[in-house]
């Protein structure tokens, strides 16, 4: 071309960036700006849109500081862009402040904003900004409610589930199969399997992402069963199942401990339905043999596997079963192949040490803390527990001296110590993996993240209640031991969802029938 004006470049960085040549749609912009011609409301936002899919924040800024010179930083398509852009490169405080910046916002500033903080992990933030946005008037949309039920799904809190389900029933959104998938993993992670598969039963059109939803939501809760004969119902009515379906039947076989279903599903897959397994598959059948005990059977799949496919989920999986059943020697062969792989991820170090010092073997405890230092590896994420009371989530972390109630939360744990101790209750102070005396150990166990939170629930939630705790790490024995005896103690229900799955305690017992 002898000549080229912005439709034309806008044409050629919007094809670029469709196309996923992100870096050629930088380079083009860069040819652009030397062109001398003006960047506006199209340029822009097509190279922001591959600096967002490339997580390159330093041309990103860039273009930034270019729509700032040029005074098209304002506009609103612009701006939204660049909101987009920081937030998927994880700079929240960028985005925001381009946001809080913005002189009129539209409903894609706001969807992307609020996607922002639910992707990076900050659901809260995210729920409190939709709040905001319909205060100020502005009406959400199929895709802006999809991004509203991630973010509730992703903090756990029922109350807000429910309040979503309102909004989208009030505008009278059609369960189609994106919005009514949403919700259906949105009810199964606030706890309740029951109201997904409400849900579920309402979609006109399911997919096969939609059947595989309620699958696994059905798996998380410790209802394998169920999601075995709903899987039956697909192969009759439903789409032909995929890669994913296979995933959350595996994973509810391997919560449930149905070992025999689970191999069969697995060997099923390529024979009667045409789906190779892949990396996934054969981790969470090492996960199942693994669970039930079952090594040299999980040992001899790793062996048979093609070397590409042994990633560090595989050996992760191995690695926690060696935990549940104390086999060192094999958690020091999967420990060693997981420090190969991620020699920078904490979880592995502090797993081995946990498992040697279960063994009592405090001098290699030690030993790999020390390789933790030596190799400068940052330190595991904290254990923390949400509960939701009267609409409001509050946050516990180990110890915690933060709560305004600490007192008030300390006391009512002290008293139910006394009524647990008296109704049988004894501390496995194996748990505590550290080598102090058992009565400190015993301290330590009363200040776990999860029976603060739930203390504090007891304290705080109208009677009768069930109370609904979110942990981010896995739960002990010890606490899972506690929340048992204490639904029968305090004749409460309690829900607690951890890194892994639910359990639901009631009159002394879990759904997870101890086997987790």
């Amino acid at each position: 071309m002898q000549e080229r004006d912005n439709v034309s470049w806008s044409v050629l960085l919007g094809a670029l960036s469709k196309t996923g040549d992100h870096r050629s749609c930088v380079t083009a912009f860069r040819d652009f700006l030397r062109s001398g011609s003006p960047a506006d409301g199209y340029t822009l936002p097509a190279a922001l849109k591959s600096c967002r899919s490339t997580g390159d924040v330093v041309s990103g800024t860039a273009i930034h500081q270019v729509a700032c010179k040029g005074g098209v930083d304002s506009n609103v398509v612009v701006a939204a862009s660049l909101v987009d852009m920081y937030a998927k490169c994880s700079l929240l405080g960028d985005a925001r402040k381009v946001f809080d910046g913005m002189p009129r916002r539209d409903l894609i500033a706001w969807t992307v904003m609020i996607a922002g903080y639910a992707e990076a992990g900050s659901p809260g933030e995210s729920l409190a900004l939709f709040d905001r946005m319909a205060y100020e008037g502005v009406l959400a949309d199929k895709v802006t409610m999809v991004t509203v039920t991630f973010a509730c799904a992703k903090l756990g809190a029922m109350s807000k589930a429910e309040a979503v389900h309102g909004y989208v029933s009030r505008r009278r959104f059609p369960l189609d199969v994106v919005l009514g998938t949403a919700m259906v993993d949105m009810y199964a992670k606030c706890g309740s399997a029951e109201a997904a598969r409400a849900v579920f039963d309402r979609m006109e059109d399911k997919n096969v992402l939609s059947w595989s939803a309620m699958i696994s939501a059905y798996g998380m809760h410790g209802a394998g069963e169920r999601s075995l004969e709903l899987f039956s119902v697909m192969l009759r009515h439903g789409p032909p199942p995929n890669a994913v379906t296979f995933v959350a039947l595996l994973y509810a076989c391997s919560h449930a401990g149905l070992v025999d279903e689970g191999r069969r599903l697995f060997y099923s897959m390529a024979r009667d339905h045409g789906v190779e397994p892949g990396v996934k598959h054969y981790t969470c059948m090492v996960d199942i043999l693994g669970r039930a005990g079952r090594f040299r059977e999980a040992v001899q799949l790793v062996e048979a596997m093609p070397e590409e496919k042994k990633d560090e989920g595989l050996w992760g999986a191995l690695l926690g079963a060696c935990r549940i059943h104390r086999d060192v020697p094999l958690a020091e062969t999967a420990a060693r192949r997981l420090l190969e792989l991620r020699p920078q991820n904490p979880g592995y170090y502090v797993l081995l040490s946990n498992i040697y010092a279960n063994a009592g073997r405090w001098e290699d405890v030690a030993r790999v803390r020390g390789l933790m230092g030596c190799q400068r590896v940052r330190k595991k994420t904290p254990g923390w527990a949400w509960v939701e009371v009267d609409g409001e989530v509050h946050r516990f972390g180990v110890g915690d001296q933060a709560h305004p109630r600490k007192g008030e939360v300390y006391g009512l744990l002290a008293s139910l110590r006394k009524r647990m101790e008296a109704a049988g209750y004894v501390p496995d102070t194996d748990f505590v993996l550290h080598d102090v005396d058992e009565e400190t150990k015993g301290e330590l166990l009363y200040a776990h993240s999860e029976k603060l939170a739930i203390a504090y629930g007891l304290l705080a939630a109208a009677e009768g209640t069930t109370i609904r705790v979110v942990k981010n790490l896995r739960v002990c024995g010890d606490c899972h031991a506690f929340c048992k005896l204490l639904s029968a103690v305090a004749e409460r229900a309690i829900v607690v969802r951890d890194a892994n799955r639910f359990h639901h305690f009631e009159e002394g017992s879990c759904s997870c029938g101890d086997y987790w």
